[in-house]
C-alpha cells in the first residue's frame, strides 16, 4: 500500500450542497489577487534598476527585496492561517487582500532602494491570503476531491499569470509605476467583490481557539513532518518550492541578460506559463489524478520539471524557452497532489494551520532560492550573451528537483509497515 491511498468513499462525508458556488466565489477572488501580483512581475527588476545602474548590484538587491517578502511571509502565514481557524476564512482573507492593495499603492511612492525594501517587507505581513484560500477550498471539498479542487487554485494562478504579466509588461513600457497603480485598484475591487459575494466556509463547530504555539512557523513545520503518511514529503515539497522560486526569481533577470528581453517579452513568456498551468490544473487535472493517482502525478511532475530546468539552462535562443514552457505541463500537477496529501492528513479544525505551515515552508524556500539564485546570477552577470554560465541558476534548480524526485520515490514506494 502506497502513500497515495485515500479514504474510501464510505468514510468520506458528502460535500456541502453549496460546493460549486463557494468554490467559484473564492477562485475569482484568488484570480483577481494573482492578477494584481502578476502585473508587477515584469517591472519589479526595472524598478530596482532605477536606483542601481550596476547589473550585479541589481541582482543582489532584487534578491534581497524578494527575500524580505518571503521572510515576513514565513513568520506571518501560519499566524494568518491560525486566525482563520479561529475567526473564519472570509474576514481574514478580505483583510489580507486589502493589505496587499495598500502595499501596491505604497510601492508607487518609494523614492529609494531602502524604502522599496521596507515596503516589500510590510507586504509580506499580509501575504498569507493564498493559504487561507487553500484552507477554504479544503473546507468545502470532499477528501477524495481535494487534489482536483486545490488544482483549481493553481489554475487561477495560471489565469492571473496569463493576464497580469502581459498587461504589466505593456503598461511598464509606458511608465514603470502604472502596473502598481492598476494592481492596487484590482486588489481594492477584489475586497469589495469578496465583501458582498464571498460566503464563510468554516462552520462554528469546526473553529478552534487561537494559539501562539500552533501559529509558530517552526512548530507548524515540525507538525507537518509528523503527520501520518507524510514524512519525507515535507522535504519533497520544500525542494520543489526551492526549484520553483529559483526559476521565478531569476527568470526575468536571466532572460534580460541572455536574450536582451524587454518587460513586454518577459510578460509574454509568463503568459505561456499561465497557459500551461491552466491547461493542466484547470482542465485535465481531475481526470489525470484519477488515472495515475497522486503519487504518480508527483513523480512524473518532478521528472518533467527537472528535465525542463536543465534545458532552460542550456537554451541559447529565446524562442527555445517558449517551447520548453509549453512542453512542461505535467509539472503543474505536482503541487496540488502534494497539498492534497497534506490536507487529507489533518482534521477539519486545523486546515488553516496546515495550509499556513505549507505557505510558510514555501516562503522560507523562496528566501533561500532567491538569495542563492540571484547571488549566483550576480556572479555570472558579466558573462557574454550565449554563455552557459548564465544558465547556472536553472542548473542549480534542476539538481534540487532531482533530489526531490529521489526522496519522493523512496517515500511513496517504500514497503508498507504495520
Amino acid at each position: 500500500m502506497t502513500a497515495n491511498s485515500a479514504p474510501t468513499s464510505a468514510a468520506t462525508p458528502p460535500a456541502p450542497p453549496a460546493l460549486p458556488t463557494n468554490i467559484r466565489f473564492v477562485l475569482i477572488t484568488v484570480f483577481l489577487d494573482i492578477l494584481g501580483i502578476g502585473l508587477i512581475i515584469p517591472v519589479l527588476p526595472r524598478l530596482v534598476g532605477a536606483y542601481l545602474p550596476q547589473a550585479d548590484m541589481q541582482a543582489y538587491w532584487y534578491g534581497a527585496i524578494v527575500a524580505i517578502y518571503g521572510v515576513m511571509q514565513f513568520f506571518c502565514a501560519p499566524v494568518i492561517g491560525a486566525l482563520s481557524d479561529r475567526f473564519g476564512r472570509r474576514p481574514v482573507l478580505l483583510v489580507c487582500v486589502f493589505g496587499l492593495g495598500m502595499n501596491f499603492l505604497m510601492m508607487t511612492a518609494v523614492t529609494s532602494i531602502y524604502w522599496l525594501l521596507l515596503v516589500r517587507a510590510i507586504g509580506g505581513v499580509t501575504a498569507g491570503n493564498i493559504s487561507v484560500a487553500s484552507a477554504y477550498i479544503a473546507d468545502v471539498s470532499a477528501p477524495s476531491e481535494r487534489s482536483k479542487s486545490l488544482g483549481k487554485i493553481g489554475a487561477m494562478f495560471g489565469l492571473g499569470f496569463i493576464c497580469g504579466p502581459v498587461l504589466g509588461g505593456v503598461l511598464g513600457e509606458a511608465n514603470i509605476r502604472y502596473p502598481f497603480y492598476l494592481a492596487a485598484a484590482i486588489s481594492m475591487a477584489n475586497v469589495i467583490y469578496g465583501y458582498f459575494s464571498l460566503p464563510e466556509s468554516l462552520s462554528m463547530q469546526n473553529r478552534k481557539n487561537f494559539s501562539l504555539t500552533s501559529a509558530n512557523p517552526f512548530a507548524g513545520l515540525s507538525g507537518l513532518g509528523h503527520l501520518r503518511g507524510v514524512g519525507a514529503l515535507v522535504w519533497v515539497y520544500a525542494f520543489t518550492m526551492f526549484a520553483q522560486f529559483t526559476l521565478q526569481t531569476t527568470w526575468v533577470l536571466s532572460t534580460e541578460l541572455r536574450f536582451g528581453w524587454t518587460p513586454m517579452q518577459n510578460g509574454f513568456s509568463l503568459f505561456c506559463v499561465g497557459i500551461s498551468s491552466v491547461v493542466m490544473q484547470g482542465v485535465f487535472l481531475g481526470r489525470y489524478i484519477k488515472r495515475v493517482g497522486d503519487a504518480n502525478a508527483i513523480l512524473i511532475g518532478l521528472a518533467s520539471s527537472a528535465t525542463a530546468l536543465t534545458l532552460y539552462g542550456l537554451a541559447n535562443q529565446g524562442w527555445m524557452m517558449y517551447g520548453l514552457i509549453l512542453c512542461n505541463v505535467l509539472a503543474f500537477a505536482t503541487g496540488p497532489a502534494l497539498q492534497a496529501m497534506f490536507s487529507r492528513a489533518v482534521d477539519a479544525r486545523s486546515q488553516g494551520v496546515a495550509m499556513g505551515s505549507l505557505t510558510a515552508l514555501a516562503s522560507i524556500m523562496s528566501v533561500a532560492a532567491t538569495l542563492a539564485g540571484t547571488s549566483l546570477l550576480g556572479q555570472v552577470s558579466h558573462q557574454p550573451k550565449g554563455s552557459l554560465l548564465l544558465g547556472a541558476p536553472f542548473f542549480m534548480a534542476a539538481t534540487v528537483q532531482m533530489i526531490a524526485l529521489v526522496l519522493a520515490l523512496r517515500h511513496l514506494y517504500k514497503p508498507a509497515t504495520t
